[in-house]
């Protein structure tokens, strides 16, 4: 049986400046789960921080996910390249496949995370 993740708060509208991360904790089938939140030319999207390709954090530096440009999410290990609106990887392993996403819902200025929809593939 799936325990579904309560909706949980995990920044204010406006916190978070273009090309910023946030990493917060989700609860997921009873244990919990790191993710990160980022500000894409000025929209939100979240993820869960594990890779694809092996499933290991993706920061190179705590709280680090972009490439210097800010244009990709980057995974520290494999050098994959994600797109940040989509979680696609469009270059590297696994080229093809989407991280896991974290929906997002804003509420009354609040960003509220909800329970991720993991890619099958």
């Amino acid at each position: 049986m799936l325990f579904q993740t309560p909706p949980v708060e995990i920044a204010r509208v406006g916190e978070l400046p273009p090309g910023e991360t946030k990493k917060f904790y989700l609860l997921v089938d009873g244990r919990e789960v790191e993710c990160f939140m980022m500000n894409y030319e000025g929209r939100l999207f979240a993820y869960i921080n594990r890779c694809r390709h092996v499933p290991m954090t993706m920061d190179w530096v705590e709280n680090q996910f972009l490439t210097e440009d800010k244009r990709y999410i980057l995974c520290a290990t494999h050098g994959a390249a994600f797109e940040p609106d989509t979680g696609e990887c469009i270059f590297g392993p696994p080229c093809g496949k989407f991280l896991d996403r974290v929906p997002l819902v804003i509420d009354n200025g609040r960003v509220i995370a909800q329970h991720p929809i993991e890619d099958e593939d």
